[in-house]
């Protein structure tokens, strides 16, 4: 067995695009009447002023189709996945007892992506969102190599020695993360050489950066990790490959982007790693049975001041009104930060001789023939993270990760809310409210009814994730899911999913107070 195939054993098969990651194929010719939706939004992350082939239907010849409930659940629960932390001698040791996890598509194919995985020769859980742009080539490499670069970042330097010896002897490898797929998250078989030979050459430089019996620092390994493998990227769109298939692929890795959001789960000691504006939010349990929201990231966009204050201190002040528009990097990235994305990142002369270069396939990509307006002092984006650390407490109970999709859909304490009712089935009977909006007796009774309706169906969905995304896609002004409203959602065409709401991506990760509150106190002087 080939020693790439070797460390990389246990991954799925690969796979195209699975059918059911395509948004409502069967119903995409049907949709309830367009007013009932919410309105249109704006693209998320780049939007390209010409889009060829874009052509939407007109109302008239729409449909009215109502989903029913089987219909719906059969499109919500297509991708979910659950993973429960095995117990030993009957106990869990673990402060993580498990997650579940989602997508829903917007675009066709989905441009998100998701992993998690247990690091084998370390200790500790990884778990990351990738929402992509421009494609989905750049979230699908993050998806399958993230994870190594930070696992060998955590490597201590005598099992970074042991690694490459075992590599030029020929000896087995043991695998570095377990990983735990669903089984439409494919990985790039045909890549998987390329990805090895890079992976090899960064632990060979750690090899000669650090000295034995040097223990790695957490963060550090995290930030080397991401700057590292967006590196990789970029040498390796411009170094090209003899395969024609793969020459493509790492030019359509490099040209489209993606922001990373990552939790390292080791103990009472939680990290997150966040590039762009997908969301790390934690459910705190308050002492009245409540839960709050503490949110473990930022957003890397224009509503971050800090994030403008960095990006305007890079360049020079004659870029300033221009570095920024329409609260957009260079008025087309919404994401600050991002992997990938060489259009803004690469000097104006290497795009071109890359480009040159190239296959003929990626010329007939839009993407790749425009420069960036008021593109002057490159790079414009950095895939750098920012880390926050958090020691997780007894109260502590639930980790939500998202792509933008979701909190742009929902307020984070709602989010929080209504994943802890649903993990405890203890609801909190908060005032009705009905948003200003003139109700009836007829119309609150029924709002009324709607609420014991939901409470008593609360377990209908058997993953966490599920049930959060439900309410994403399904809530109406009210904030209760409507059916109606999550019907026509869910059966909108490809062709206007995308401008109603964006992809989604959701993992929620559990934790064991018990093994929490044990190892605190193990740890206290």
């Amino acid at each position: 067995m080939p020693v790439a195939s070797q460390l990389l054993r246990g991954l799925p098969r690969a796979k195209v695009f699975a059918t059911s990651l395509l948004p409502c194929q069967r119903h995409q010719s049907h949709i309830g009447s367009i007013p009932a939706l919410p309105a249109p939004r704006g693209s998320s992350h780049l939007w390209l002023r010409h889009q060829a082939g874009r052509c939407y239907q007109t109302s008239s010849v729409l449909h009215n189709y109502i989903l029913t409930p089987p219909q719906v659940n059969s499109i919500l629960k297509a991708n979910e996945y659950s993973f429960k932390v095995p117990e030993f001698d009957g106990k869990n040791v673990s402060s993580v007892m498990g997650f579940e996890s989602n997508q829903l598509p917007a675009n066709a194919p989905i441009e998100d992506r998701r992993s998690a995985a247990t690091c084998l020769q370390t200790r500790g859980m990884l778990l990351g969102v990738f929402d992509g742009h421009a494609g989905c080539a750049c979230a699908q490499a993050l998806s399958e190599r993230l994870f190594y670069y930070i696992a060998v970042s955590l490597l201590p330097h005598d099992t970074l020695c042991e690694l490459e010896a075992a590599v030029e002897a020929g000896r087995a490898l043991s695998p570095i993360l377990q990983w735990c797929k669903h089984p439409n998250d494919y990985f790039s078989r045909e890549a998987q050489r390329l990805y090895f030979n890079s992976l090899r050459t960064y632990w060979q430089e750690l090899i000669d950066l650090t000295s034995p019996g040097e223990v790695p620092d957490t963060r550090e390994a995290l930030l080397n990790a991401f700057k590292r493998l967006d590196s990789d990227i970029s040498l390796e769109a411009q170094v090209g490959d003899s395969s024609a298939f793969l020459h493509y692929w790492v030019l359509r890795v490099a040209f489209s982007g993606a922001t990373a959001c990552v939790a390292h789960i080791d103990g009472p000691d939680l990290f997150i790693a966040n590039a762009g504006d997908a969301r790390a939010v934690l459910g705190v349990q308050e002492e009245d049975g409540s839960f709050s929201a503490l949110t473990l990231s930022n957003d890397h966009n224009a509503q971050n001041e800090t994030e403008v204050a960095r990006i305007r201190g890079e360049h020079p002040h004659s870029e300033r009104k221009t570095v920024i528009r329409q609260d957009r990097l260079l008025s087309l990235l919404m994401p600050f930060r991002a992997f990938g994305d060489v259009k803004f990142k690469w000097s104006i002369e290497l795009q071109k001789r890359v480009l040159e270069s190239g296959p003929d396939q990626l010329h007939e990509n839009e993407h790749t023939k425009f420069i960036p307006p008021n593109y002057h002092t490159p790079p414009y984006l950095t895939a750098e993270p920012e880390i926050t650390y958090h020691r997780l407490r007894p109260q502590d109970r639930f980790l939500v990760i998202g792509s933008d999709g979701l909190w742009e859909t929902l307020h984070r304490q709602e989010v929080i809310r209504i994943v802890g009712e649903y993990l405890t089935g203890v609801h909190q009977r908060q005032p009705l409210k009905v948003g200003g909006y003139k109700v009836t007796l007829g119309q609150m009774q029924g709002l009324l009814e709607e609420r014991k309706a939901r409470m008593s169906s609360a377990f209908e969905d058997q993953n966490s994730a599920t049930h959060l995304m439900r309410h994403a896609v399904g809530n109406n002004e009210f904030g209760t899911v409507d059916h109606e409203r999550l019907s026509k959602m869910l059966s909108l065409p490809e062709e206007l999913a995308r401008m109603y709401r964006d992809d989604i991506t959701i993992i929620v990760t559990q934790f064991n107070p018990h093994v929490i509150g044990v190892q605190r106190q193990e740890e206290q002087p």
